[in-house]
């Protein structure tokens, strides 16, 4: 597949949009609620897949962890090195990209409003269940868990951000049917339909 420039110019767009969404609440400080930051990671992985499609869209997303892992501070708290690779929260990172793939790929076929949702909740998911299984394994294997961790005490932690997780991939899905019906059918974008 041969990718032309406005994709390569829209993949990098993503890659920043990761990048900050990663650290969205050191630019933006009240959008920590309860002590919870409120990242925007997952709500950029699912838009990359359904409005880039499947492959461009896990592409931008694996471009963006390999910027991290290079060195450059696009990771949440400005983190980046090889040493993410071992931490327990790099398998929501390595999940951004199935993420995008699944969502971009669910609509590739089906444009509805309904779909565009259910895509982006489904990307949500692959988001939980890969991390939240990393996260458990990490503590369980290599990094120091907290005393008495559990398996229910990984999914635990992430009932706190679940709720605006899931109001962020519904209005994902909106607004990346919003943009199908708009701008993406139109122009120098329809060809992102055809590819996809």
């Amino acid at each position: 597949m041969k990718f032309k420039a406005l994709d390569l110019t829209l993949a990098s767009m993503f890659v920043g949009l990761m990048a900050i969404g990663a650290n969205i609440t050191s630019f933006v400080p009240f959008m920590v609620v309860g002590g919870v930051p409120i990242t925007l990671q997952t709500f950029f992985a699912i838009l990359a897949g359904i409005i880039l499609g499947s492959r461009l869209g896990a592409i931008s997303m694996t471009v963006y962890a390999l910027v991290g892992l290079v060195g450059v501070p696009v990771f949440a708290k400005f983190g980046a090195g090889l040493s993410t690779f071992i931490s327990p929260t790099f398998g929501f990172i390595l999940s951004f990209i199935f993420t995008a793939y699944v969502a971009g790929k669910m609509v590739e076929k089906n444009r509805t409003l309904f779909a565009f949702i259910f895509a982006s909740l489904t990307g949500l998911v692959i988001n939980y269940v890969f991390g939240t299984n990393w996260m458990y394994f990490a503590y369980k294997f290599w990094a120091a868990a907290p005393e008495g961790f559990t398996y229910k005490m990984a999914w635990l932690w992430m009932v706190v951000p679940l709720p605006k997780d899931i109001i962020l991939a519904v209005f994902a899905g909106m607004m990346g049917y919003r943009l199908e019906k708009t701008v993406l059918q139109k122009g120098s974008f329809k060809h992102l339909r055809k590819a996809a």
